[in-house]
């Protein structure tokens, strides 16, 4: 049944899938379809082609697909050797999963503030954190924006710590002409659906230069064995499976034409919103693209003081929006036990209360982006 609701009825959503679907919808039947005529579901020739694919796109010699990229994080840090008694130190404010890893591998979660401007851990602050039980530095590229990757290196470099970049939001992204994945020891991808290269479901990848590291995860990923019903070291089931990977090669084709429609939408709203009276006020925050990186934009995250009534305005004009993330780690129940305390990490917290996600999907319609500025500009 035709949907005759006007345009400026309709409801814009946050993230819309159904969009790319539609227009992949012949070619995505096509290959499940022969993903179920060959009958191998599990690490096939899909697998093995997205890996080396996956591989080129970073720079880097090896790709491993896993289960998701929580899985990828806890696989890398495995791989590196950390364990209980070790210390990674992160950003506070990331998804649960980043920290998450860190505390299934036993080791101990070092929160380090963020910077105010990109909303990546600052580096720095990272060095006054090292204690002799420092293992790594886990980086995220938050909302699809490299972290200022060559004073952390340089930092992991003098004190001989691994480096494992959380990729999850920043595939395709770069820092001074160098992919994400490819500017720490291993990174870790996320190919969750909403992701800008996103599955059918869950998945993951690991991707390095190195290959004792790539080996470790490789065998990891299936019982810690390099032939079957042989276990080597107690590893996981986490494998990325047939159907995921043809969807993410299909997908894959089109991810550069994504991007740049992604930017394109970025940048028609920072022209909108730059002339709001909110911004000439500067009470609201735009996004900022640091000199050297090429921002992916998987999120276009704003923030002001007065987020929960703008967002209750966007939803009354039917915009959809988000908050990527409400609550830092630190602050967590879960984590609790790791002795933090509210005001320990300043922008952080600032950020969990002020940052707002509006709508971005490379679909998403010049319409709908005037829409959503002209709903902000109207804000009072």
């Amino acid at each position: 049944m035709p949907d005759n609701t006007p345009a400026a009825e309709k409801r814009i959503p946050s993230f819309d899938l159904t969009r790319q679907n539609a227009l992949l919808h012949d070619e995505l039947i096509s290959v499940i379809s022969e993903v179920i005529e060959k009958g191998h579901f599990i690490l096939g020739e899909n697998v093995a082609a997205l890996e080396e694919e996956i591989a080129r796109l970073c720079g880097v010699r090896f790709a491993i697909g896993v289960a998701n990229c929580s899985d990828a994080l806890y696989l890398a840090l495995l791989a590196c050797g950390i364990g209980p008694g070790d210390e990674v130190i992160t950003t506070p404010f990331t998804f649960f999963a980043t920290g998450g890893a860190i505390a299934r591998a036993g080791a101990r979660p070092v929160f380090c503030d963020i910077d105010p401007v990109t909303y990546n851990i600052d580096p720095h602050r990272i060095e006054p954190l090292i204690t002799e039980r420092t293992k790594a530095i886990l980086p995220v590229h938050l909302y699809g924006q490299p972290a200022d990757m060559d004073p952390i290196i340089a930092i992991a470099e003098e004190h001989d710590l691994y480096v494992i970049e959380d990729a999850a939001q920043a595939i395709g992204a770069t820092y001074k002409g160098r992919p994400v994945g490819s500017l720490g020891d291993v990174a870790c991808i996320s190919f969750f659906p909403t992701k800008n290269l996103g599955a059918f479901g869950d998945g993951g990848m690991v991707v390095t230069d190195d290959p004792d590291i790539a080996d470790r995860v490789r065998i990891l990923r299936v019982h810690g064995a390099r032939k079957k019903y042989h276990s080597e070291i107690v590893g996981c089931n986490s494998r990325l499976d047939e159907i995921q990977a043809a969807v993410l090669r299909l997908k894959l084709q089109h991810l550069s034409t994504w991007t740049e429609k992604r930017r394109r939408i970025a940048k028609l709203y920072m022209e909108l919103l730059e002339s709001s009276p909110l911004f000439r006020s500067r009470n609201l925050r735009l996004p900022e693209e640091a000199p050297g990186t090429f921002h992916v934009y998987h999120q276009f995250t704003i923030a002001l003081a007065d987020r929960e009534r703008l967002r209750a305005h966007l939803d009354e004009n039917g915009i959809g929006s988000a908050v990527y993330y409400p609550v830092p780690l630190h602050l967590q129940g879960a984590f609790s036990a790791l002795g933090y305390k509210f005001g320990d990490f300043p922008e952080a917290e600032r950020a969990s209360k002020e940052v707002l996600s509006l709508p971005m999907f490379p679909e998403l319609t010049d319409d709908e982006v005037y829409r959503v500025a002209e709903a902000i500009r109207e804000f009072k």
